[in-house]
């Protein structure tokens, strides 16, 4: 029998994440950010003064698109690199003020999609949803293809 992809709960994780990523486009085009630009911010006001390097480990993403994002971020005001006191071979990145100020709205911008993407689901619905969320995570992002392949009884890759 063939696979009914439609019917998949991965396929309706999938549109889900693709219809969340154009509705959360268009929030962060409306105060001036493309998608990514808002997590350098977020981690930045949590953990001010990071390295380029360490801005690309929390991120999960190559130094170059880390440089690509801070340097755009730079050109619009809201934030800053400086040498390392520590060793001046280091840049570390910091929020100016008006990038703090777009922290809020970005805030503010999370806020109102979160609402949009869960109406209809009640608290009950909604923490079973966070939890089953994280397992799908955790299995996809913990173990590889062979083992799952083994685990439900077909040969390995």
């Amino acid at each position: 029998m063939a696979f009914n992809f439609k019917k998949s709960v991965t396929f309706r994780l999938a549109q889900a994440a693709k219809a969340h990523r154009a509705r959360a486009g268009t929030h962060l085009a409306r105060i001036g950010l493309h998608p990514g630009q808002k997590l350098v911010l977020k981690i930045l006001a949590d953990n001010d003064g990071q390295t380029m390097s360490q801005l690309a480990a929390t991120l999960a993403v190559q130094p170059p698109t880390v440089t690509k994002m801070v340097t755009r971020l730079s050109a619009q005001g809201f934030l800053k690199r400086a040498a390392s006191e520590a060793d001046g071979r280091l840049a570390r990145v910091f929020l100016t003020e008006e990038g703090r100020a777009l922290v809020a709205t970005i805030d503010t911008s999370w806020k109102r999609l979160e609402r949009e993407a869960l109406v209809g689901l009640d608290e009950k619905d909604r923490k079973k949803l966070r939890k089953l969320l994280r397992q799908i995570e955790k299995n996809l992002g913990s173990r590889t293809v062979d083992e799952v392949d083994t685990e439900d009884g077909e040969p390995g890759a």
